[in-house]
């Protein structure tokens, strides 16, 4: 009995495999919170479809979201009435949009197509919902060890990836660190730390990423070590005293002609 049993249950897996196999679904779909996510599945042969069903996967059971038929056309349910979209209504092709995506948002999908006689062919297509801001990049001045001390923060959630660069040759990032905080509404600030090495302008940049999202990069120049601290001054001073002195000799030679007028 138990060899019937587990024989059963390996043929329907494989008949479902079958039939998911059937539709063309993207297996997960990338969005950050506030954006638009979209969904869609596609029936890869011509089949006989009555209806086309959406569902979201709540542990083991599944949330109608919305249908289509030739008959009723689209209808989504009142609770997604705000959250769901059909961007593309069809028998062979459906796809869904789901405004302003939340942490709640996020889980397994499936499209339902209802056919004749064959049954339900389901596909499945989950959405991963992750937070990123940022980067921010900041510059300051290190006198011990000599360079500029460069720093690339960002916060996301999950942890993200924080990496600095520098894009011109001969350049060198060096006493690397990198620092993580978490916080308390459950996103992660990671902010990574390098001493920049150069004697003149250069760009640095910094890349951050949170799963197999598109990275944010960022570029900022950093100035050169200045030369007119030291130097400065006494040019200063040199050019200054000719000025002075030449004013002061304005002024004296402007009091002994009103003088002189006054005397007559």
């Amino acid at each position: 009995m138990e060899t019937r049993a587990v024989l059963c249950l390996f043929i329907l897996q494989l008949f479902n495999r079958g039939l998911a196999a059937l539709i063309q679904t993207q297996q997960t779909v990338l969005a950050a919170v506030g954006e638009d996510a979209l969904l869609s599945c596609h029936l890869r042969q011509t089949e006989d479809v009555r209806q086309v069903i959406w569902q979201k996967v709540l542990w083991n059971k599944e949330r109608n979201i919305g249908s289509y038929s030739e008959h009723f056309g689209q209808t989504i349910i009142s609770d997604f009435k705000d959250k769901v979209q059909f961007t593309e209504a069809g028998l062979q092709k459906t796809s869904i949009v789901i405004r302003n995506v939340t942490e709640q948002d996020e889980g397994c999908y499936r499209c339902l197509f209802s056919t004749f006689p064959d049954g339900a062919l389901t596909g499945r297509t989950c959405l991963e919902v992750y937070e990123l801001h940022g980067p921010v990049l900041n510059v300051s001045t290190s006198s011990s060890p000599a360079g500029s001390v460069v720093s690339c923060s960002a916060t996301g959630r999950p942890a993200p990836t924080v990496t600095l660069t520098a894009p011109q040759q001969n350049l060198s990032l060096s006493l690397y660190n990198t620092t993580r905080v978490s916080n308390s509404n459950g996103t992660v600030t990671v902010t990574t730390t390098a001493l920049l090495s150069a004697s003149s302008s250069t760009q640095v940049g910094c890349s951050v990423s949170v799963l197999s999202a598109a990275p944010r990069e960022l570029l900022r120049t950093v100035p050169g070590p200045s030369h007119t601290s030291d130097h400065g001054k006494p040019q200063i001073i040199m050019v200054a005293l000719p000025v002075g002195l030449t004013c002061i000799l304005v002024v004296l030679i402007f009091l002994c002609l009103k003088k002189k007028r006054q005397n007559r």
